[in-house]
């Protein structure tokens, strides 16, 4: 049987892998997501592609450390008008970008790759567009008073599974595209590699 592992920290991600009935090993990759962006910029690179080549590093770095089991490593950005945000570093910064998204329409790219002897042997990108609520400063403390830290672990500030779902009006998307793993593509290259029953 083939050995699965996820290329990531995330609980979240962890969690639909488990929940879809997979048995798998975690094992974070050691990689410096800012230093890589940095080398992407002035090179045309959109979100989709700076997803694409985060969660491909990510995939490979750990898969080179194993390299007879199948690695999965993940990535997501979160743009608007051009603009990329991260996870905040704080719940100032938090609080900027909740304000800086009210009213508007943002895009999540969410990026799967599968790699085995340290080379991605499959790929793919899923968006979804994000239409938040407009809301003030007021919501936005209430929202941050109760969620607290947890808005430092998401792109955005935000759990949409969660008090997050508040802050939106309309959503264009696949939930697991959403939540950082396009699962349904995913899922259908772990049926093709025989590690899901077809």
């Amino acid at each position: 049987m083939t050995r699965l592992i996820l290329a990531s920290g995330s609980a979240t991600r962890a969690s639909l892998l488990t929940q879809a009935g997979l048995i798998f090993e975690r094992r974070a990759p050691d990689v410096d997501e800012r230093t890589i962006e940095a080398t992407l910029e002035g090179t045309g690179a959109g979100p989709d592609d700076v997803a694409q080549v985060l969660a491909d590093v990510k995939a490979s770095e750990v898969s080179r450390l194993h390299p007879e089991a199948l690695v999965i490593g993940a990535d997501q950005t979160l743009s608007l008008d051009g603009v990329r945000f991260h996870k905040p570093a704080d719940l100032a910064a938090a609080r900027q970008q909740l304000l800086d998204l009210s009213g508007r329409i943002h895009t999540l790219s969410s990026a799967v790759a599968c790699a085995r002897g340290g080379e991605v042997v499959w790929r793919h990108v899923s968006q979804a567009h994000l239409t938040m609520r407009p809301f003030g400063p007021a919501f936005v403390r209430h929202y941050l008073s109760i969620v607290g830290e947890r808005a430092l672990t998401s792109v955005g500030a935000y759990q949409l599974e969660g008090m997050g779902i508040q802050l939106f009006e309309e959503i264009d998307g696949d939930y697991f595209t959403i939540l950082g793993l396009p699962l349904l593509p995913l899922l259908g290259r772990l049926r093709e590699e025989g590690i899901l029953e077809p």
